[in-house]
């Protein structure tokens, strides 16, 4: 769809991760200007999805480094991984881990790394520690149980199997493209009337899930990104009570900022689930008129996002 849009109701993907953006949809999508018949929507780091499923665009080019998301999305999109054959799956490895507890969940660990289902990685991402996605440096899922053998209740399941259905609607007909592959080859893909959204790892945050995000990675996409033919914007933390982002300052201060405060109840310990600034820079001439947020919005979302 064309940008800006307020959408009224955020679609949430199956994926859980830290740093996913479903509280912060709205805010996204009304503040970016794009014409969505004359380009591509393009997403060098994917993450759970949340921001391209609700942008809803005729034509994506997105990537992550996670294979295991990129799989997932890709299944959903063939028509291999549907709602029905996640309830099948997740009433019958749920059922035995409300028999057998965390033993049953480390036994799908141990599979999963070693046979990489896409089944197994949703099971193990909708039941470890604080929905927590993080792998070692050999790509194995590495996230403790949550210490809750009757995660999979039917509401649960329900939810998931809705999700997975959901997003497979809404990539009927698109010409969409997923791929496993570094940031850099995503982003040579771009052209005049494209769009580019940039959702990194938060620098000076710990926020790594599936490999190393280095300083210099960040450097890298900053100088990268402003060589880019087509417009941009850039999602990062601004501020939080502690401290400022000075990576904004000497790599990005030359785009328009705009802020959103917002609390992530996705993380591995609580410091890093409290309020913080949130901004999106964007490429001069892409920025929406400035539009004030619906006075109930956190109201309407919060629940949306704490079902999921």
């Amino acid at each position: 769809m064309n940008l800006p849009y307020f959408p009224v109701r955020v679609i949430v993907p199956p994926v859980k991760c830290q740093g996913i953006k479903t509280k912060l949809v709205p805010f996204i999508m009304q503040n970016i200007r794009w014409d969505d018949s004359r380009g591509t929507w393009i997403e060098p780091f994917l993450g759970s999805g949340v921001v391209l499923f609700n942008v809803n665009p005729k034509r994506a080019v997105v990537s992550d480094t996670n294979e295991h998301i990129i799989n997932l999305y890709k299944g959903i999109q063939n028509g291999e991984i549907t709602g029905r054959k996640m309830r099948a799956y997740l009433e019958k490895e749920g059922a035995t881990l409300a028999e057998k507890g965390e033993a049953h969940y480390y036994y799908i660990r141990d599979r999963f790394n070693a046979e990489k289902s896409p089944y197994d990685f949703l099971f193990l991402n909708r039941s470890c520690f604080n929905g927590v996605m993080r792998f070692n440096k050999k790509g194995g899922f590495n996230v403790p149980f949550c210490r809750k053998p009757e995660r999979f209740r039917p509401a649960l399941v329900t939810k998931i199997c809705n999700q997975i259905d959901k997003i497979g609607s809404v990539m009927d007909g698109k010409d969409w493209t997923f791929m496993a592959q570094d940031w850099r080859l995503t982003l040579a893909r771009a052209e005049k009337h494209d769009f580019v959204y940039l959702d990194p790892p938060y620098i000076g945050r710990h926020t790594d899930y599936f490999n190393q995000w280095s300083e210099q990675d960040a450097v890298d996409l900053a100088a990268k990104a402003k060589l880019l033919p087509c417009g941009f914007a850039l999602s990062m933390w601004g501020s939080n009570i502690h401290r400022e982002n000075t990576h904004l300052k000497e790599y990005w201060a030359d785009l328009e900022r705009r802020s959103f405060n917002h609390f992530y109840h996705v993380g591995s310990t609580e410091n890093l689930r409290k309020e913080m600034e949130e901004v999106l820079m964007i490429k001069p001439g892409y920025a929406a008129e400035p539009a004030p947020a619906a006075p109930d919005q956190r109201r309407r979302l919060a629940p949306e996002d704490n079902r999921a």
